[in-house]
């Protein structure tokens, strides 16, 4: 298995996992909470098949990586991805971000530039800001990131199974483009998370991506499912086409937020396209 070290926590390591297929010009997959990168699943194959290569890791506290009690706030995670990119000599890389994975990109971009980077990809993110504030109406309240912090503490496991109920919008797309065993497979990922780094990513969430969106610079493409109820497309991926100048918004029809998973097709479609333009 392949880690690279990124920081330490008293007598021990931080170690990220990651895997590194194909070749080509790199991509590299940051994925959402509260996975992992194996849910990169359906687009691995497609990437390494196009003449990429493609490389997924483990955000710090989820899937293979270590599970330390700090650092889950955006300028450690993309501190760490800038590690990760240094120590594989990455250049010229795409990086596409899902979901919370979104974030990562925003904030390297914006803390980092875009020495190494030649693209950017936006798929169902969490950018540009989630939190309501009187300049941004279209958040949501504070409130709503206070309850889920209760109910991850209260009931993890219980929690996991709501979120991802709404996460593939089981109840409608249930037995024509996700299976029950698909969605028991996401919770095991998920449930195997640290229990801490669950909980304070949802402070991360409250991040202010703005600026960091203003500073890209590359080609940006932006890919959002029109049902999406956990990031809404028009508070999400609409307004982060908005701030990045000269991206493209990407409609997955009758997509929900997991749309890497129940419309592989569509999206990857989507993103051979743009990496190949």
């Amino acid at each position: 298995m392949n880690y690279i070290t990124v920081d330490k926590e008293n007598s021990g390591s931080i170690d990220l996992y990651y895997e590194d297929h194909g070749q080509g010009k790199p991509v590299v997959l940051i994925h959402g909470w509260p996975l992992s990168g194996a849910s990169w699943e359906k687009q691995v194959p497609a990437l390494v098949g196009a003449g990429y290569r493609v490389i997924t890791y483990d955000r710090r506290g989820f899937g293979n990586s270590s599970r330390p009690t700090t650092g889950y706030d955006y300028d450690t995670f993309a501190d760490d991805l800038h590690k990760l990119l240094t120590k594989l000599d990455l250049n010229d890389a795409a990086l596409v971000g899902f979901s919370m994975g979104g974030g990562e990109v925003a904030r390297y971009l914006g803390a980092h530039g875009s020495k190494r980077v030649s693209k950017a990809v936006f798929m169902s993110a969490i950018t540009p800001f989630r939190l309501k504030t009187p300049d941004n109406p279209a958040g949501a309240e504070r409130a709503v990131f206070e309850e889920l912090q209760k109910s991850i503490a209260a009931d993890r496991p219980a929690l996991l199974s709501g979120f991802l109920a709404n996460f593939y919008n089981v109840d409608t797309l249930k037995g024509t483009r996700i299976s029950d065993d698909a969605v028991r497979l996401s919770w095991s990922i998920a449930a195997g998370a640290s229990p801490k780094g669950t909980l304070d990513c949802v402070q991360a969430w409250l991040t202010d991506f703005r600026p960091d969106l203003k500073r890209i610079d590359v080609p940006t493409l932006v890919v959002h499912g029109d049902d999406d109820r956990i990031l809404p497309l028009a508070a999400t991926g609409k307004r982060t086409q908005e701030c990045v100048k000269g991206s493209r918004l990407a409609v997955i029809k009758g997509g929900p937020h997991g749309l890497n998973w129940t419309h592989a097709e569509e999206v990857n479609r989507e993103l051979l396209a743009f990496l190949a333009a």
